[in-house]
């Protein structure tokens, strides 16, 4: 039912409307078109030909009439269910409907058939339905922006008019590996009207945060997973004709989203660029620039504008030695915008000059990357100058230059030169006969016979052809299950690494990317690789109890017991495969 605005029914304009319930469907599939009319008194209603569609059930007539704050609202609609003859674009006409003596017509509007679709032999299995009017969707602004440039990512869940959502919570919350990362508050969850695949839907916004790539390659963003409490329609009706719903809880995941950073060019890039990405303002500038001796003056570098401004360093100010420099104090004023960091991030030096005088700052020199010029750009300041009026004179200066001096010969300077020599022939050890002699002699007779005992007992164990495959899958399932391993005692980090560890496996074994299919499927893949039943409800009990522990008090014993689970049940599939 289309929704009703609560004007006064004299203010209301006649207009005749339509909608469909999809504007792109399968050839084997069906829409609802309803044409509906604002206006008491409407009547004569003559449908669009539909050269193009078969006329499955219609016209439905429907009427609807409400008042609220002495405000008044009607509606009365025809509705029919159509299924197209053909593929391509296809254009329904205009309906028409007399009011008054005049005539009301409705808009064209245009519906893309493309291939049937794969349908359930049950059309009103709910969790058909469910699957067909909701969607979680995770949109980005950019796919491929470059190091240091922000973009965001978004989260919506789109709920068609046709079922009801009673109840979300999120599962897995998504990670943004190789980004740096800030949540951008949403005030409430206001729900919108929008468009997926062409068709109209509610939506809401579910989370939504600012992303900064820190390296190059392929990043991807791992998806955020939903339960989600549904009321669908059943397709039967209760003794009073209202539709019959059914609630069913489902989980929903957002699909997988790869960025692909671009490197920053090289060519033009300034000696003094330090990973500013954006599009700033620089400035130095003086508290005071007349002063005394020992009276202090601030130096303040500030860098505003939109851009990566937590993620570099600022320009460092050089002074004189005669001005006396400390450590600077860090100001940050940052917001977060749907489009970036925006606003400024300040150093202040303080220097306290020591004696009187006229002293330069040399001017600074500041760079960084325009990703939407591509092009590298710099601003330099002017030099500033420290007046000290009252205090210490500056001391002449001096030379380090040493004058040569005659040497002064004192009963100290030279030590009693020896003329006579008192020399010892050394002891030299003949090397036959000795300790090393008979080692290097008899070492052979030793080392022979162990290289045979051991020779032998490694072809004894690599005849052992199941003892080998055993060590293989033991050493196979310590390599997998390494990072799980470390976070032992960490549950959420355990837990996660233990199910990527599993799923890893299987993707390096059976080729398949099981972060996008059931544990259904996964059985299924299983049983056609002739994996007995027992292992496989190994494997789906270890990624069951993953998935139940994280939300479940736990001790680091039953991750230890679950870690030598998930061991065993790696080695006993490899055994099989």
């Amino acid at each position: 039912m289309i929704t009703l605005l609560t004007l006064s029914l004299s203010a209301q304009k006649p207009e005749l409307k339509v909608s469909v319930s999809k504007n792109k469907l399968g050839l084997n599939q069906r829409l609802r078109i309803e044409f509906s009319v604002n206006k008491q008194g409407a009547d004569d209603f003559t449908p669009p030909k539909f050269d193009d569609f078969r006329v499955i059930q219609g016209p439905s007539q429907s009427i609807s009439q409400s008042w609220i704050n002495g405000k008044v609202s009607f509606s009365k609609s025809y509705s029919y269910i159509i299924k197209p003859k053909r593929k391509g674009e296809l254009i329904i006409g205009p309906a028409s409907i007399k009011l008054n003596g005049a005539t009301l017509n409705s808009k064209m509007i245009k519906v893309v058939v493309l291939d049937a679709i794969d349908l359930p032999s049950n059309p009103n299995d709910p969790e058909y339905i469910a699957q067909q009017n909701i969607h979680l969707v995770a949109e980005i602004s950019k796919a491929k922006p470059f190091v240091g440039e922000g973009i965001y990512v978004e989260y919506r869940l789109y709920v068609s008019e046709n079922i009801s959502v009673y109840d979300t919570s999120v599962t897995e919350a998504p990670q943004y590996n190789g980004f740096w990362n800030q949540e951008i508050k949403i005030n409430g969850f206001p729900v919108k009207m929008g468009k997926y695949n062409g068709e109209d839907y509610r939506y809401i916004v579910l989370q939504k945060a600012l992303l900064i790539p820190t390296k190059t390659g392929k990043l991807t963003i791992d998806p955020m997973k939903m339960d989600i409490v549904i009321g669908v329609p059943t397709g039967r009706a209760d003794f009073f004709g209202n539709v019959i719903t059914k609630n069913i809880r489902k989980e929903f995941a957002s699909p997988k989203k790869v960025v692909s950073p671009k490197s920053l060019p090289l060519e033009g890039k300034p000696e003094n660029f330090t990973g500013a990405v954006g599009q700033f303002n620089f400035d130095v500038s003086l508290s005071k620039e007349v002063l005394k001796a020992n009276e202090s003056s601030q130096i303040k570098v500030a860098i505003s504008g939109k851009g990566n401004l937590k993620l570099f360093e600022l320009p460092e100010v050089t002074t004189p030695v005669e001005l006396e420099k400390y450590q600077p104090e860090r100001k940050e004023n940052v917001r977060i915008a749907t489009d970036g960091l925006r606003g400024s991030v300040t150093d202040v030096y303080t220097v306290v000059p020591q004696y009187k005088g006229k002293y330069k700052i040399p001017s600074v020199g500041f760079s960084y990357f325009n990703p939407k010029t591509k092009k590298y750009e710099s601003i330099n300041t002017n030099d500033l100058y420290v007046d000290v009026t009252e205090g210490k004179e500056l001391p002449a200066n001096t030379t380090n230059s040493v004058e040569k001096k005659a040497v002064v010969l004192t009963g100290k300077n030279f030590r009693y030169i020896q003329t006579q020599t008192d020399l010892e022939t050394s002891e030299n050890d003949d090397f036959y006969k000795s300790n090393l002699f008979y080692i290097l002699l008899f070492l052979p007779l030793i080392i022979i016979p162990l290289g045979i005992i051991i020779a032998k007992n490694n072809e004894k164990r690599n005849s052992d052809v199941v003892g080998l495959k055993l060590r293989r899958a033991e050493k196979l399932a310590k390599k997998y299950l390494s990072e799980a391993q470390k976070q032992l005692g960490k549950k959420e980090a355990f837990y996660e690494a233990l199910e990527r560890a599993l799923h890893n496996y299987l993707k390096a074994k059976l080729g398949v990317e099981t972060g996008d299919i059931s544990k259904e499927n996964i059985t299924k893949i299983l049983e056609e690789k002739n994996i007995s039943e027992t292992t496989i409800k190994h494997f789906i009990d270890v990624l069951k109890a993953s998935d139940f522990a994280r939300y479940t008090p736990v001790t680091d014993t039953e991750m230890k017991q679950e870690f030598e689970r998930a061991k065993q049940v790696i080695v006993e599939l490899d055994k099989q495969l």
